[in-house]
Parts: C-alpha cells; sequence; structure tokens
C-alpha cells in the first residue's frame, strides 16, 4: 500500500484559503475518482472538492470549522502499490489545473482547479454535528485542548502563542485559526472574562460577508461617490408587467427583469457610467459590454450574482438569466467567477419593504441604481390627486467618472422609462 497526501488545490479568482463545511468522508471510507470529498466555503462560495484518484481515506488534516490555506495538506488516500504516487498526484494536479484555466477562459466552470472533472452537480446541504474526529483518540476531560490542523498549529508556532493557554472554540475542544489569531493581536479574552461575557454573541467576520465587508470598505475608502434620487409613478410600469403575464406567462418577466431592462437600456444612453477608474494607470476604462450584478440576499449574506452580457439578452431571457442567478445563489451554488465581474449593479432593496437608500457602489464599479418599494401613494395626475403606484430610484455614482449631468441624465431617462414603459419596448 502506499498513501498520497492532497493538498487544497487552488480556488481560482485569486482564492488563499477556505473553511472546512463538512466531511462528505471519514477515515476508513472508500472512495472512487472524481468523488466529492468535502465542502468548504471560500470568501466567493461555497465549492464542493473532489479526489482524483481511487483508495482508502487513511487521514484528514482539518476539522469542520477549520480554515485551511491554499497548498496545505487536506486528505491521505491509501492505494494499492503502483496506483498512486506523490509525482503522479501533483501531475495530475498540474494538468487538471490548466485544463480548469482553460475552461474557465471559454466560460465552463465545469471543474474545480486541480481537481476531479465530473460534471454532476451534488447537494450542498449542511449537516451541523462535526464529523468524526480524523484517526485521533478522543480528549481526556483534563488533556490540554487540541490542535488538529497544522496551519494553525504553523501559526501559533510562528508567532509564539501558547496554545494550552487558549480557550478553544471549536467543535470538541478543538483550536481554530481564529483562537490563535485572537491571541497573536490581543482581543482574545481570558477564560475567566470569557465565562463572565458568555451572553455576548461573537459573529466571525469570515466568507461571504468578509468578502462584503472588505468591498464596501474599499468603495468608501476609494469612490468619491455622490448620490441622487428621484420620485417616480410606476402605475404604468406595473400594468405594463401584467400585460406581459398575460401575453406570455412562461416568460416569468417580473419587477426585477424589466428594471434590469431599463438599466442596460440607460447604459447604452450612456456609456460613461458602464466603466471603472483603474487607479495605477490614472484611467477611466469604458467597457464595451454590460455584465450586470444585482444584489441577492441569502442565508450565506449579502452576495452580487452577475448576469453576462446583459446587452445581448431579450426581456423574456434577461428575466429567465435572473432567475437562474437567484436560484443558484439560494442554493449555495454560484462560483466564484458567477460573483465577479460586473460592470453595474442593480439593488433592488424595495422587497424589504422600505423606500429608499444610499447605496454603497460595489467596487470596482462606477455606479449602483437602487429601487425602493412600490407602493400606492398621493400622486398629482392629470390636474387631480389620486392615489398611484410610486416608488423612490436612488442612484450612487463614482464622481471621478462623470459629473452630475450625467448621472442625472442616466436616472432621469431611467424614471421616463418606468413611467412610460412602453419606451423600453421600442429601444429593445
Amino acid at each position: 500500500m502506499s498513501t498520497t497526501v492532497f493538498k487544497l488545490p487552488d480556488l481560482g479568482e485569486g482564492l488563499t484559503e477556505a473553511e472546512i463545511l463538512e466531511w462528505k468522508v471519514s477515515v476508513g471510507d472508500t472512495v472512487a475518482t472524481d468523488q466529492i470529498i468535502v465542502e468548504v466555503e471560500t470568501a466567493k462560495a461555497a465549492v464542493d472538492v473532489p479526489v482524483p484518484i481511487a483508495g482508502t481515506v487513511a487521514e484528514l488534516f482539518a476539522e469542520a470549522g477549520t480554515v485551511v490555506d491554499v497548498g496545505s495538506p487536506l486528505i491521505a488516500i491509501s492505494t494499492e502499490d503502483g496506483a498512486a504516487s506523490d509525482d503522479a498526484a501533483s501531475s495530475s494536479d498540474d494538468a487538471a489545473a490548466e485544463r480548469y484555466r482553460e475552461e474557465e477562459r471559454a466560460g465552463s466552470g465545469n471543474v474545480l482547479v486541480g481537481y476531479g472533472t465530473t460534471e454532476t452537480r451534488r447537494s450542498r446541504r449542511r449537516v451541523a454535528q462535526p464529523p468524526p474526529a480524523p484517526a485521533r483518540p478522543a480528549a481526556a476531560k483534563d488533556e490540554a485542548p487540541r490542535v488538529i490542523s497544522p496551519v494553525v498549529r504553523r501559526l501559533a508556532k510562528d508567532n509564539g502563542v501558547d496554545v494550552a493557554a487558549l480557550t478553544p472554540t471549536g467543535p470538541g475542544g478543538v483550536i481554530l485559526r481564529r483562537d490563535v489569531e485572537q491571541a497573536i493581536t490581543g482581543t482574545a479574552p481570558p477564560a475567566e472574562e470569557h465565562r463572565e461575557t458568555a451572553d455576548v454573541v461573537r459573529v466571525p467576520l469570515k466568507g461571504v460577508r468578509r468578502t462584503m465587508a472588505e468591498k464596501l470598505s474599499r468603495s468608501r475608502r476609494e469612490i468619491p461617490d455622490a448620490t441622487t434620487w428621484v420620485d417616480v409613478d410606476a402605475t404604468r410600469l406595473v400594468k405594463f408587467r401584467k400585460k406581459l403575464a398575460m401575453a406570455d406567462p412562461d416568460a416569468g418577466v417580473g419587477m426585477l427583469a424589466l428594471f434590469a431592462a431599463i438599466c442596460v437600456a440607460g447604459l447604452r444612453r450612456f456609456p460613461e457610467l458602464n466603466a471603472f477608474v483603474d487607479t495605477e494607470r490614472e484611467e477611466i476604462v469604458r467597457l464595451p459590454h454590460v455584465h450586470l450584478g444585482f444584489a441577492a440576499q441569502t442565508e450565506r449574506g449579502l452576495v452580487v450574482p452577475v448576469v453576462r452580457d446583459a446587452h445581448l439578452l431579450s426581456l423574456a431571457d434577461l428575466a429567465a438569466a435572473l432567475r437562474a442567478r437567484t436560484e443558484e445563489a439560494r442554493d449555495g451554488r454560484l462560483s466564484p467567477s458567477d460573483l465577479t465581474g460586473g460592470t453595474f449593479t442593480l439593488n433592488n432593496y424595495g422587497v424589504f419593504g422600505v423606500d429608499g437608500s444610499t447605496p454603497i457602489i460595489n467596487h470596482p464599479e462606477a455606479a449602483m441604481l437602487g429601487v425602493g418599494r412600490i407602493a400606492e401613494r398621493p400622486w398629482a395626475h392629470k390636474g387631480e390627486v389620486r392615489l398611484r403606484q410610486v416608488t423612490q430610484l436612488s442612484f450612487t455614482f463614482d464622481h471621478r467618472v462623470c459629473d452630475g449631468g450625467v448621472a442625472g441624465g442616466f436616472l432621469r431617462f431611467v424614471a421616463d422609462c418606468v413611467e412610460r414603459p412602453e419606451m423600453l419596448v421600442s429601444r429593445r
């Protein structure tokens, strides 16, 4: 028998680490080639990791809740002599990684970098309880805290942290990476203080939430944004959607799709807003394609899926793409490439029952349109005050990319399309 150690593969999009969410296998299990062995969460998406050879699980190097660096040991597989070797595995990883990059450039997203080739999509149902400890004896009651992850062990050693003095927060009394990092920064409370403040809830800023926090913070630091807004009569747009539903019920064109189509039409008229600022070269880069992002609230937090080449889609196709991306976001099936590369973002916060907001630009984009709830309000219409379906539109833009004239022109165009939706049809 020979044992091959597989490491956490390159996850693409510049990601350097991932958190173990759920092991699909245990020590002693027999695995097949391309079988999903673990689900991990990166800063952008939950990802299933397959194993490229068949054999028996000899060791798991990290427990659920552990953050593992790319390139760190993940799992050891025992095989019959000659079935696999470290060199062969390394060669296989390199070939698979190159194959993935080629597929990614072609828009496939079929496999994870360096691992697997199967197209079968597995369920992402998460199990709350941690998996059995990988071939290690259970710790005695008075035993020192355990350190399972080699990454955590090295981090503690390099920074002179005594793990025996730490209060473990991982399942089964395991020291996690965050425990060591808190000790390094001096933010970890001593054991006595920890007991006194047991009612305080601390939620680690990680995964999707950490990525979003970093992006929004960077947006505030770098982009001199400004916001303008307008109230509009959306009564005719609401009626227009109903007419579309009666004419073609299967098309499923909702308000989000209509606002998305309006944004695309607006960017055709004001291409200055479909851009970003290259700070290193001090250039404004205007893009020929519209990759439309839209804000979606999920159990994992706020994400911004991207519909690529939205400017080439019909209204029905755009509606179908938005539905597909929304379902993938809620099910946790979005890949990192599905969450990057947007050129403009639509934020329909009206679904939360609020009227207005000042959106934060999705860095490095140049603008974002926000849409409030559509509600009955008194409105001057044909010389009389009547109840009409009214919504508030807010538009945040990068003042380096354009001035108020362009921003106001875009927002007014959007408002005109809302009030006279036939303008939208005539322009598609």
